[in-house]
């Protein structure tokens, strides 16, 4: 997995942690230890009582759960700098997803007591995580809001307009961060509409797309852009997923909006 991580040089990188002094930081590093994982590697699952929390360091980890069929629901994707854990490990309760490495990762764990006792020493530390916890809240009431209200074409290109970033460029290109698989289920929508919705963005002339490579050839046209100048075929999915008829709900999770941004 590479060469040992400096623990206390990325803890104090972390913007969570980059106001706690030198002595504080070293004391947390005593309570932190480094995972690796490869691909495909099950971190925990589903049910675990987790005494701390993690951060991402390299490579990228996805939440998800398992409806009774089988089927699965990504919650969130887990890149570099981000963490995941918190929650529940001030709750105390068992975590209500099971997180598995999308590519060969290296994580820190961060034991509970270490983080108590940054928060009693630091008021303003405290005040950083229920702010962070805060706005994965926040992030889930828009999720749901999106889910509810947004039909896929608008939340396909919600998803492709924050991938392109605060850009002011006209053509931008990027890869997207995971399998187009697990991005629809992020999303709420099966793999085939996520396709059918890519293929009419780039009928329409806005974006170019060849496997994981995007093009996104006009940003300020895709995020104008009305899902009515769809294709009546297209229409018709729209329609669909608005019902529930072409979404996730078919896997097992309708009602269960949660895949996007928020994160345990």
């Amino acid at each position: 997995m590479g060469k040992q991580i400096d623990i206390g040089r990325v803890l104090a990188n972390l913007p969570l942690f980059q106001q706690l002094r030198e002595s504080e930081i070293s004391n947390l590093a005593a309570e932190t230890h480094e995972v690796g994982l490869c691909k495909g590697q099950i971190l925990f699952q589903k049910g675990t009582l987790l005494d701390g929390f993690y951060v991402a360091v390299h490579g990228q980890m996805k939440l998800a759960f398992s409806s009774p069929q089988g089927h699965e629901k990504v919650v969130s994707i887990i890149g570099p700098g981000q963490s995941f854990g918190e929650a529940v490990m001030f709750m105390e309760k068992p975590c209500p997803v099971f997180a598995q490495a999308l590519e060969d990762s290296r994580l820190l764990y961060i034991a509970r007591q270490g983080i108590f006792a940054a928060i009693d020493h630091d008021s303003a530390f405290a005040r950083r995580m229920l702010a962070g916890l805060s706005m994965r809240l926040h992030g889930l009431i828009q999720d749901v809001e999106g889910y509810s209200l947004h039909t896929s074409t608008q939340r396909v290109i919600g998803f492709l307009l924050q991938l392109t970033g605060a850009t002011t460029e006209e053509h931008v290109e990027f890869t997207l961060p995971a399998s187009k698989h697990i991005i629809a289920s992020r999303l709420n929508l099966t793999p085939e509409t996520l396709s059918r919705v890519l293929h009419s963005l780039s009928e329409a002339g806005l974006i170019d797309v060849k496997g994981k490579h995007i093009a996104v050839l006009d940003t300020k046209r895709l995020s104008q852009f009305d899902s009515t100048l769809l294709p009546p075929c297209a229409k018709k999915i729209e329609q669909s997923a608005m019902h529930g008829l072409y979404d996730s709900s078919r896997d097992g999770s309708r009602g269960v909006p949660q895949a996007g941004r928020w994160r345990i």
